[in-house]
């Protein structure tokens, strides 16, 4: 995947991370989701670097980066310390500030280190979520059904483990299929990727980790936060045939959380930049500048 990225592992202060580097000009990390790794966004990472260093990562657990273990709850796996990881990484590529798209788990690290490290991220886009502790607060019967994993996941060790790591490629298809319009839209080599990586134990554990976090300290970090907006512009896109479409106001919901939001739904499902690649491209382009080389002029949604 990405044939024209240079691969490489950085160490960072507490695990390694593997990266996908290409393009020259101002830095772009993009982040992949659950249960995915950074090939996800093959089919418009090289156009991106046409006008950024793209940095494509895997998250630490994901794809491969590395997976440690060793402390109960998703300690090891918290929004924070992920973020941290890619701070240190863009940092060592060279990028005091850089921008940052993340989908699904990527886009909660994401908002988490504009949260942490306002000074860092000058553009944040997330795609396909709507901010953790919102989806708690607001949990109902439909989201417990279509977020059903949230709470599978975050299970102690090791019956989530157990279940997933029992038949991983198996599992791995379903999510993909369940929760896209069209599983055409995941090419053969991004599948094998994917299932490399997701039939080793320590991803299936990592991963389950990273739910845990999600269901615990993150919503700690969260609730101390809920006051402190985000500062840098943010572009919130979604899928019009996914359930986060479905099921919130999403602009609503960040525009409770930032300062000055955009945003529009996409004709896919959850997984757009695979879904919907040409239309993904195209707005975060426009959110960036880079249409045409022509300034951006996004919608408002007024805070």
């Amino acid at each position: 995947m990405l044939p024209s990225f240079t691969a490489s592992t950085i160490a960072t202060t507490n695990v390694p991370i593997s990266v996908r580097v290409a393009g020259a000009g101002p830095g772009l990390l993009l982040l992949h989701g659950y249960p995915q790794t950074g090939a996800m966004w093959h089919k418009i990472a090289p156009q991106l670097a046409e006008d950024y260093t793209v940095v494509v990562a895997d998250l630490r657990g994901y794809g491969a980066s590395g997976k440690p273990s060793g402390q109960p709850g998703g300690t090891l796996y918290s929004k924070r310390v992920t973020a941290q990881d890619l701070i240190e990484v863009m940092g060592t590529l060279g990028f005091e500030t850089f921008t940052v798209a993340g989908h699904d788990r990527g886009a909660r690290v994401a908002h988490r280190m504009a949260l942490d490290h306002p000074a860092r991220i000058e553009r944040l886009a997330v795609l396909d979520i709507i901010p953790t502790l919102q989806v708690f607060r607001s949990a109902d019967e439909t989201m417990a059904r279509v977020y059903y994993h949230w709470f599978m996941l975050s299970q102690p060790f090791d019956l989530p483990e157990r279940l997933v790591g029992a038949d991983p490629e198996f599992y791995l298809r379903w999510c993909l299929r369940t929760w896209s319009t069209d599983f055409a839209a995941f090419s053969e080599p991004a599948l094998e990727e994917y299932i490399a990586a997701f039939s080793d134990p320590a991803t299936v554990h990592a991963t389950c980790e990273d739910y845990r976090a999600g269901a615990g300290i993150d919503l700690e970090h969260d609730e101390a936060d809920l006051d402190t907006k985000i500062s840098c512009p943010l572009l919130v896109l979604w899928g019009e045939h996914g359930f986060v479409g479905k099921a919130y106001d999403v602009l609503g919901e960040w525009g409770k959380r930032a300062e000055n939001v955009t945003g529009e739904a996409l004709p896919s499902a959850h997984f757009l930049p695979e879904e919907a690649p040409a239309e993904t491209l195209a707005a975060l382009r426009r959110f960036l500048g880079t249409d045409d080389h022509r300034p951006a002029h996004p919608r408002l949604r007024p805070t």
